[in-house]
């Protein structure tokens, strides 16, 4: 019991500190940042930790009901993945000068890491419905396999096609590696829960491996999109396109 309520107050403190920071760093954002779209990107992060929370108390209230809980954990992912954008768009990487590359081949590189990024997402959905019991293991199985294949065909496209670019050969490692550790944890994660299947209470190895499964799998989702936005500012669709992302220090070069 008293753990339990230990936990509840961690959970809160932790959750009221995230809040708290997202506040900061929306604000921060309208008053420094001149571009309109990540102003407004700001602001959703901001509204999507607000929901995150709402959510939360509602899904206590509901007793972990499987729909809601899955949800939560799906807007978890949003939020994370919507921080990581602001830090790459506010980075200098993104605001600096960035080689302008052409990519012939098809599908396009651009195309499979927006591919790849979609589908990490189902599986992150599968896996928490299935840590949820809303169905059984096969259907993020599945999800595995397609994940693994689109991953390792996105990575070979950037080390063949591109292997001299540092900037997307760099990215595309960290995916494969996050990958690799990824189906690691998947497996072991999946003893640990069929261990526990008898349990009262989870067990701590379990929520431990659990934790780290659900961490490495955000992170996974997160460099997936890091390479998909690096090939965005990269690959510029058209000449439109191209004038929307430049720079004013490209825009003086050109």
């Amino acid at each position: 019991m008293v753990g339990g309520i230990r936990w509840e107050w961690s959970h809160r403190l932790a959750a009221g500190t995230v809040s708290i920071l997202t506040l900061i760093l929306a604000a921060w954002i309208w008053v420094r940042e001149s571009r309109p779209w990540v102003r407004i990107l700001g602001l959703c992060a901001f509204l999507l930790i607000i929901a995150q929370a709402l959510l939360g108390r509602f899904t206590v209230k509901t007793f972990l009901d499987p729909p809601v809980s899955a949800s939560h954990a799906i807007l978890a992912e949003l939020f994370f993945i919507t921080i990581v954008s602001l830090a790459v768009f506010t980075g200098k990487w993104w605001t600096g000068g960035v080689p302008q590359l052409h990519d012939d081949e098809s599908p396009k590189l651009r195309t499979l890491a927006i591919w790849t990024s979609a589908l990490i997402l189902v599986q992150i959905i599968l896996g928490a419905a299935f840590r949820h019991n809303a169905f059984g293991i096969i259907p993020h199985l599945i999800g595995a396999v397609v994940v693994t294949f689109m991953v390792f065909w996105t990575v070979l496209a950037t080390a063949t096609r591109f292997r001299k670019v540092k900037d997307l050969r760099i990215a595309a490692r960290y995916l494969e590696i996050l990958l690799g550790i990824q189906l690691i944890l998947g497996g072991v994660a999946y003893w640990a829960v069929t261990a526990a299947k008898n349990a009262v209470q989870p067990t701590p190895t379990y929520v431990i491996l659990t934790v780290i499964h659900v961490a490495v799998g955000a992170l996974t989702f997160a460099a997936s999109v890091y390479l998909t936005l690096r090939c965005f500012r990269m690959f510029a669709p058209d000449p439109q396109g191209h004038a929307a992302l430049e720079t004013p220090r490209e825009r003086a070069l050109s």
